[in-house]
């Protein structure tokens, strides 16, 4: 299953195109988590609790692929009551 890219320039048009195409691919999903035994509500409470989950992250950093690569988090602990063994 691929995800459409948008057809629109303007920001309505998008919004609107984006609404269908996640639409689309959430009854897919909801099918076929239907044929392998899951009931729908479970499948949507499920998606609505990984929407708020990708929402937040998103908030927290929207741009993760800005972040510097080789992160070291021992190192950034330093100072801050953390130790690690």
């Amino acid at each position: 299953m691929r995800f459409p890219a948008p057809i629109g320039e303007d920001a309505e048009d998008r919004s609107e195109e984006a609404r269908a195409a996640v639409r689309n691919v959430l009854e897919e999903i909801v099918a076929s988590a239907n044929e392998a035994g899951w009931a729908t509500r479970e499948i949507t409470d499920a998606l609505i609790e990984v929407v708020r989950s990708l929402t937040d992250a998103n908030q927290a950093d929207p741009d993760p692929a800005d972040d510097p690569l080789g992160r070291d988090p021992i190192r950034e602990q330093i100072g801050r009551g953390e130790q690690y063994d």
